[in-house]
């Protein structure tokens, strides 16, 4: 069945958005890997994810080489640069961010309380929709998570697999090899001639 067409445009679904974003990082760090060795070339990545988290790859050496290297290379960077160290530094607003992480928090403990304790209290709507988005994330972590023990036990089961029909072979070999001498050495014991002599003197009295 082909495949539809992905329309270039935001994902407002918060799941497959985040589904999305891992899948397409993932590639996208796999491309310019694999663009580096084929071609032997230096390349640094940065992502930053829509919460803020960065993600950095540098094929060769380090990244903050590659940054000294583009500054080298790039004389309007060195200017831009050193304009922004003559401003004075901003102070980022962390009070806003931790006072998002305690909501966040609150908002999860209660979604637990809601629901080991049968649904009892109250929780808003909002509160009821940002509690779903963070469980569906956290099945597709568990899912995830699964699928790559999953894989590895298959790895783990066929490499035995592996193992027991190789020893099962040297074992049939072995086998064989002990009945074909069996068989040779009966073969050798009923054709060879052994004649009855007894002694004359035995019967002498």
């Amino acid at each position: 069945m082909a495949r539809g067409k992905v329309q270039m445009k935001r994902i407002e679904n918060p799941v497959h958005r985040q589904v999305t974003f891992c899948k397409r990082r993932a590639g996208l760090l796999k491309k310019a890997k694999e663009l580096s060795v084929l071609c032997d070339a230096e390349i640094g990545v940065f992502i930053f994810s829509a919460h803020g988290k960065l993600y950095e790859m540098a094929t060769k050496g380090t990244m903050q080489g590659l940054i000294e290297r583009y500054m080298k290379a790039n004389p309007a960077a060195q200017t831009e640069q050193a304009a922004m160290e003559m401003q004075p530094a901003a102070v980022p607003d962390a009070n806003e961010e931790i006072n998002m992480l305690k909501q966040e928090i609150e908002i999860l403990q209660k979604g637990l309380s809601y629901m080991f304790g049968g649904g009892a209290g109250t929780m808003t709507l909002n509160e009821l929709l940002l509690l779903e988005k963070h469980l569906e994330i956290w099945i597709y972590h568990i899912r995830s998570a699964k699928m790559d023990i999953m894989f590895q036990e298959i790895n783990l089961l066929r490499n035995k697999e592996g193992i027991l029909k190789a020893a099962n072979k040297y074992l049939q070999d072995k086998v064989e090899e002990n009945i074909g001498n069996i068989a040779d050495f009966g073969e050798m014991t009923t054709n060879t001639d052994y004649p009855l002599t007894i002694p004359n003197e035995i019967f002498q009295f």
